[in-house]
């Protein structure tokens, strides 16, 4: 734990109008950020901090919110054997981010699975495309708004008898 409230400190540091909030709780550390600095985040936390593995990359949707996305990355220091969770909110009106895909090559399918099943779309990706679904599939099918039974149907309304 100690590596990582070093790197909380180093971050608060280099980017503290960036960050928006900082929480630990149970030993997992999350660090909030806005996303416009994004990639500048993530490469200082991979370079400087020996965050290495992008060990996953995914999206929540806070249906009603504002903003209504959450993308996650989870990271590891190899080196330190530690993790950390980094967040950036993504509004429903603006749904784009920029990709972490030139800091980890992870990144690439990782975002690709988010853009598809959340339709957030990661600027300056290099191949960003669906990975999931076909490509004429309409909608996105991890959307809290999406129909359960396919694009094609009624949205869920209640119990089913």
């Amino acid at each position: 734990m100690a590596e990582i409230n070093r790197a909380v400190i180093k971050l608060k540091e280099k980017f503290a109008a960036s960050i928006l909030e900082v929480k630990g709780f149970r030993g997992e550390v999350t660090v909030t950020v806005k996303k416009e600095q994004l990639p500048e985040i993530c490469r200082f936390l991979k370079e400087a901090l020996q965050f290495n593995l992008l060990t996953d990359l995914t999206c929540v949707d806070y249906l009603g919110k504002e903003p209504r996305f959450m993308v996650v990355y989870n990271l590891y220091s190899i080196a330190y054997k530690e993790r950390l969770r980094l967040k950036a909110p993504v509004t429903e009106s603006d749904a784009t981010i920029e990709t972490v895909a030139g800091v980890w090559s992870t990144a690439n399918w990782l975002e690709r699975e988010a853009y598809d099943m959340f339709g957030v779309v990661f600027k300056n990706h290099p191949d960003l495309r669906r990975i999931l679904m076909t490509d004429d599939w309409v909608g996105h099918p991890l959307r809290k708004d999406y129909p359960l039974q396919g694009p094609d149907r009624e949205p869920y309304k209640g119990r089913l008898s």
